[in-house]
């Protein structure tokens, strides 16, 4: 990250910065030097995670969208450039909801479930769209059913938005990702779009994205027990 004054900062070394005063309760000496140890991994992923999110912000114009996709949102039809509203940048959010589904991807329904929390705040600062090959009545019904209040949903079952953007074979279902595009002079461009899937998943691993973009599997990546590797969000758990 460049300093006040454009010119490259210079950084404390991680095994300086990650040699912590905390002592909790209890603590044995092998588990401080050993926290201490993770500290100064944490530190470097939290720089990688900087290093990568500036190369990213760093990319060159992307591709501009072959056509102004016409979509079905709640109140009628929108276009990819108007769902920008004042923005000059538009997440999108493809959702795993197509007409073949009886019911929504369990694993898309705990993330959007987070991020209708958080869309009062992003909207702030970027235009956010959540669309699925569905009617948009049917997304607009599930979503009153999960208490959803603050996703703009948008139905694309009449265009090829998922096709160009989510790289998805409507006869094969449907897939989950991120795209960001970017407005400026009347014309949109495609800025990123997330790339990783099973082909690049680690061995043991289910597919994600880097950073993990769902703050569950954030949470329980703090714990013992980590994500595992037979848990999945389910839509209902039974009586409480």
């Amino acid at each position: 990250m460049p300093s006040t004054d454009g010119s490259p900062q210079v950084l404390r070394p991680a095994e300086e910065l990650g040699q912590s005063r905390r002592r909790f309760p209890g603590e044995s000496p092998q588990y401080r030097a050993a926290r201490n140890a993770l500290l100064v991994q944490e530190i470097e992923l939290r720089r990688h995670i900087e290093r990568v999110a500036a190369q990213r912000r760093a990319l060159p114009p992307g591709g501009a969208v072959p056509q102004d996709y016409l979509f079905e949102g709640v109140d009628g039809p929108v276009t990819l450039s108007q769902m920008f509203g004042a923005h000059d940048t538009l997440v999108t959010y493809n959702w795993m909801f197509g007409p073949q589904r009886q019911r929504s991807c369990p694993m898309c329904t705990s993330f959007l479930s987070a991020l209708d929390g958080e869309m009062p705040d992003i909207l702030q600062r970027v235009a956010f769209a959540v669309i699925a090959r569905s009617p948009v009545q049917r997304l607009a019904g599930f979503a009153k059913e999960r208490g959803w209040r603050h996703l703009r949903l948008y139905s694309s079952g009449g265009n090829r938005f998922n096709r160009d953007y989510a790289d998805e074979d409507p006869e094969e279902g449907d897939n989950a990702g991120f795209n960001v595009f970017v407005k400026s002079n009347g014309t949109v461009r495609h800025f990123w779009g997330d790339e990783m899937g099973p082909e690049s998943a680690d061995p043991g691993q289910d597919p994600r994205g880097a950073p993990d973009a769902m703050p569950l599997w954030t949470v329980l990546d703090m714990t013992p027990g980590g994500r595992g590797t037979d848990w999945y969000p389910k839509l209902d758990y039974g009586p409480r």
